[in-house]
């Protein structure tokens, strides 16, 4: 893997997106306010980040006071409009040389983000993408019809993600429709039986060298239910036999290392269903290893 010369963070725009219109579980719109309360400034200060701006949460309509239309894509129009607003707000960042850290929210919103990036760059960035789950469902093939299984879809076909940099990690709960799908797309996929043969580092280092080689800035996309229960119970579709703590960690440093790591999106984080706001604390610290945070 080629690395460059790291640099530290001078900017860090927080961006919340308190979107639960594309899952089936309702709390994970409070997860913004959860990381926050996780003193998140408190320890990117500690960083000695120059600058750091809390750009708030977008708006996001209530549930109740919408109609579903189509049952294959649900309330797909409207989150649509809020990763419109949200790509707005990334596109800003990235050419104001920030460093943009976007706070879910259900995975849906990843759909903003990456066009945010794609508008800022010029070129879909390179993209490490955490997750139990594939979420490269179409409103064709989806189960549900719920949109946070299918972000990762609609990023390859509007271009937003590029086949050949894009990298999934820690899978291990694929619906057998995506399974077609995920082969037929050139996306490379790390399930959890390759971080088991191959261990992370490995993962990592072939990751990071289709991700962005050294050159390609990289975005991190990460859904805590890519962690284990154990350690992320706060999630609203938890899978058995993920990502270590140590593991998590491991990822965030060596996209540090790059010193190419440009963005981050943390998701899927739902208090109502954590213990003591462990999940939440986890995803600051998991942000803190992104921006340089090291053991010694």
């Amino acid at each position: 893997m080629t690395t460059t010369a790291v640099q530290r963070a001078t900017r860090v725009d927080i961006i919340g997106v308190p979107m639960d219109l594309g899952a089936s579980r309702r709390g994970v719109d409070m997860g913004p306010s959860a990381i926050r309360y996780a003193k998140l400034h408190d320890k990117l200060r500690r960083l000695h980040i120059p600058e750091i701006i809390d750009h708030g949460n977008l708006h996001v309509p209530d549930r109740e006071a919408l109609e579903s239309i189509d049952a294959s894509a649900k309330y797909l129009d409207v989150i649509q409009s809020v990763c419109n607003e949200l790509a707005n707000k990334v596109e800003r960042s990235i050419r104001d040389g920030g460093l943009p850290i976007v706070l879910g929210g259900d995975h849906s919103i990843a759909m903003g983000t990456l066009g945010g990036l794609t508008r800022g760059y010029g070129e879909a960035p390179g993209l490490i993408w955490i997750d139990a789950h594939s979420d490269i469902n179409s409103p064709e093939s989806s189960p549900s019809g719920n949109v946070h299984g299918m972000p990762l879809w609609f990023a390859l076909k509007n271009g937003l993600a590029a086949r050949a940099t894009s990298v999934q990690i820690g899978l291990r709960d694929v619906d057998e429709t995506e399974k077609s799908l995920l082969r037929e797309s050139g996306v490379r996929a790390f399930s959890m039986s390759d971080v088991d043969k191959l261990g992370m580092t490995r993962v990592m280092e072939e990751a990071l060298a289709i991700a962005g080689g050294g050159k390609r800035p990289i975005h991190v996309s990460f859904d805590m239910d890519g962690i284990d229960p154990s350690e992320a119970p706060g999630t609203g579709t938890p899978v058995k036999g993920g990502l270590s703590y140590r593991e998590a960690h491991l990822i965030m440093e060596m996209c540090y290392e790059t010193g190419t790591l440009r963005s981050m999106e943390m998701v899927e984080i739902n208090p109502i269903l954590d213990t003591r706001n462990q999940t939440a604390t986890l995803a600051v610290e998991l942000i803190c290893s992104g921006l340089g945070k090291s053991i010694l």
